[in-house]
C-alpha cells in the first residue's frame, strides 16, 4: 500500500504592523504571512489566518495575495473575537476555543503553527497551546531576507515541542535532576532502593514545588541536614532569593517563642529593649525550616498558620501586621496526628504543612547505606581536622559486621555513626583504624545502647495493643509477647525476627518458614507486622 502524502496546513495570526498593507508598494515589504506561503521546499496546501474584527479589510488583502504567490494554498479567514491583544486570560481563551473546536485530522495533514505574528501576548499563547498538544503541531518561525535588496521569502525554521525527540535535551534534563539528587544525598552513593526513591521525589517537590513540606522521622534521622540541602537544590535554580533560617522549636517556649519567630516591638515585654525582626522575617523570600514544630505552642501555631497562608503576622506589641514571604519546611519526630486527636496540634495547621510528607528511615532499616556513609563521615572528619584517616581491611569488615547486624540499634541514627567515626578516627594509631580500635568502640556503643531504658512490660503492650485489649491477655502471654514484640521491634524484616525467634526449633524442621510462623504468632493477638513495628514517636 502506498505512503499517503499528508497536506500542510499552515495556522497563523494576522500581524497589523508586519503584515500592514500599503497599496502597490505592498510587495516591496516583507510581509510573514504572505512570506511564508512562497517557499520553494514548502508547499502550503491550506493557511488558516486568523485575525481580529478591526482588521478584517487587511485579512482580505494578505488572503488575496497569497492566492496571487502561491496559487495551490487555499486560504481560510477566522475572526477571533479578543479585545485586548495584550489581555493573556482574554487571548488564551479565545485561541483555545478555537483550538477545541477546530477539526485536526493528523493522519492526512501536518499542521504548523506560524509564531512570527501578532502580539508577544499572542505568540506566547499560540505556544502552549502547541506544547500542551491542542494544536497537534509543530511550530514554524519566519524572518526576512537576510539582503532585503534582492528580495524574497526570507527564511524559515521548524521547531518540534516534543522533546522526547531531542536525546541532548532529554540527557540534560536527566543529569541535572542526577545533580540535584546528589545534592539531596550530600554526594553519597547510596544504595537503598527505597530511600533513593524517596530522594527522587524529594528532588522533583523542591525543583517544581513552592508548598510546605514536613520532614519526619527519628531524632538523627537527618531532617535538619535534608531540609538544607533541599534549599541548595533551589538555590541552583535561582528560584528563593533569600536566605535558608532554621530554628528548634524544642529550645524556644512562650514569650521567647513568639519574640524569635514573629519579633516584637521595644517595650512589649519586660527585656524587650529594641526592637526584633524575627526569623519569620529573616527568611523573606527565602526558606524557613521549623525543626520539631509539634513543641509549638498553640499560640505560636495560630500565628503561624497565619503567616503561611497569608504571609502576614503581628509581632508582639506591634500594632501593624508585617509581611515575609517564604517557604515552609517542618520537621518533627512525633507523629502529629496522634497529636492532634491529643488536642496538642491543630489539625488546621496540619492539614496545611502536610500537602508533602517524607519520612526519613533510620539508619537500621538502610543497613546497605551504613558503608558509604561511613566513608563519608571519614571524609568530613578529613575536612574538619586536616588528617586523612582510614579503616584496614580487617577493622572495616568487623565494623560492618556490627553495624548491620540486629545488635546495632542506632537509636541516634547519624549521630551515633558520626560520633563512632569521630572517636575511631581520633584515636587510630598513624591515621590508621585497626581492630583494636573498632572493638573498643563497638563496647561503647552497646553500653550506650543499653543505657537507654527499653519500655517496661506494660508500656510496651499499652503501646502497641491499647490498655483494654492488653488488659484482656493472660499474664503468661503477656511476657511471652513483650519479648517477642521487643525483638520485632529490634529487626529489619519480618524474616529477621523470625530468624532471631526460631533459632533452635527451625533446623530441627525439614520445610523452614520464620517469617510465616511469626505472622501466625502475631495473628492470635490480632496483629500484623505493621502494627508492632509502628514507631509513634516517628
Amino acid at each position: 500500500m502506498d505512503k499517503v502524502t499528508k497536506r500542510t496546513v499552515l495556522l497563523g495570526l494576522l500581524g497589523p504592523v508586519l503584515d500592514r498593507s500599503q497599496g502597490a508598494t505592498r510587495w516591496e515589504l516583507w510581509r510573514p504571512s504572505v512570506a511564508a506561503c512562497q517557499h520553494e521546499d514548502l508547499l502550503v496546501d491550506r493557511f488558516e489566518l486568523l485575525y481580529q474584527r478591526r482588521y478584517e479589510k487587511l485579512a482580505k488583502v494578505v488572503a488575496q495575495d497569497v492566492g496571487s504567490v502561491s496559487p495551490e494554498t487555499q486560504v481560510r479567514l477566522h475572526m477571533v473575537d479578543f479585545e485586548n491583544p495584550w489581555d493573556f486570560v482574554e487571548v488564551y481563551g479565545v485561541l483555545h476555543d478555537f483550538a477545541k473546536h477546530y477539526v485536526f485530522d493528523p493522519d492526512r495533514e501536518e499542521y504548523l503553527i506560524h509564531i512570527t505574528t501578532g502580539t508577544h501576548v499572542a505568540q506566547i499563547c499560540m505556544f502552549l497551546l502547541t506544547e500542551s498538544r491542542y494544536f497537534p503541531a509543530k511550530l514554524i518561525q519566519t524572518s526576512p531576507p537576510k539582503r532585503p535588496e534582492k528580495g524574497g521569502p526570507g527564511e524559515y525554521s521548524i521547531i518540534d515541542l516534543d522533546l522526547s525527540k531531542y536525546d541532548q535535551i532529554a540527557m540534560r534534563f536527566r543529569m541535572e535532576a542526577r545533580d540535584d539528587i546528589s545534592i539531596l544525598k550530600s554526594g553519597i552513593e547510596t544504595r537503598n532502593r527505597a530511600f533513593n526513591a524517596l530522594m527522587e521525589q524529594i528532588e522533583h517537590v523542591a525543583v517544581s514545588s513552592s508548598d510546605p513540606i514536613l520532614l519526619t522521622g527519628q531524632t538523627g534521622a537527618g531532617k535538619s541536614h535534608l531540609a538544607r540541602r533541599i534549599f541548595e537544590v533551589k538555590k541552583v535554580r535561582r528560584k528563593p532569593e533569600g536566605e535558608f533560617v532554621e530554628v528548634n522549636c524544642a529550645t524556644i517556649r512562650g514569650d521567647a517563642a513568639m519574640s524569635a519567630l514573629f519579633g516584637h516591638k521595644r517595650g512589649s515585654f519586660t527585656g524587650a529593649v529594641q526592637d526584633r525582626a524575627g526569623l519569620l522575617r529573616a527568611a523573606d523570600r527565602g526558606m524557613l525550616f521549623l525543626d520539631e514544630v509539634g513543641e509549638l505552642g498553640p499560640d505560636e501555631q495560630a500565628m503561624l498558620l497565619r503567616a503561611v497562608e497569608e504571609k502576614r503576622f503581628l509581632p508582639v506589641g506591634a500594632d501593624r501586621e508585617a509581611e515575609s514571604r517564604f517557604q515552609l519546611i517542618c520537621g518533627s519526630n512525633r507523629d502529629l496526628q496522634a497529636e492532634v486527636a491529643r488536642g496538642r496540634f491543630r489539625e488546621d495547621l496540619l492539614a496545611r504543612i502536610d500537602l508533602w510528607t517524607f519520612r526519613l528511615p533510620g539508619l537500621r532499616e538502610r543497613p546497605e547505606d551504613i558503608e558509604p556513609n561511613l566513608r563519608y563521615e571519614l571524609d568530613r572528619f578529613a575536612e574538619r581536622n586536616g588528617a586523612r584517616v582510614t579503616f584496614n581491611k580487617e577493622a572495616l569488615g568487623r565494623f560492618l559486621e556490627f553495624a548491620t547486624s540486629p545488635e546495632a540499634s542506632w537509636t541516634a541514627n547519624f549521630r551515633d555513626l558520626n560520633g563512632a567515626v569521630a572517636r575511631m578516627a581520633t584515636l587510630a594509631p598513624g591515621g590508621r583504624i585497626t581492630p583494636g580500635v573498632v572493638e573498643t568502640e563497638i563496647v561503647r556503643l552497646r553500653r550506650s545502647w543499653r543505657s537507654i531504658e527499653p519500655p517496661s512490660g506494660d508500656s510496651i503492650l499499652t503501646d502497641v495493643l491499647g490498655p483494654k485489649r492488653a488488659s484482656q491477655i493472660d499474664l503468661f502471654d503477656q511476657v511471652q509477647l513483650c519479648e517477642v514484640l521487643r525483638l520485632c521491634r529490634r529487626s529489619r524484616t519480618l524474616s529477621e525476627a523470625g530468624r532471631s525467634l526460631f533459632n533452635v526449633s527451625r533446623h530441627k524442621k525439614r520445610s523452614v518458614n520464620d517469617a510465616d510462623r511469626l505472622r501466625k504468632y502475631l495473628e492470635r493477638f490480632g496483629l500484623s507486622w505493621e502494627d508492632v513495628t509502628f514507631d509513634r514517636g516517628a
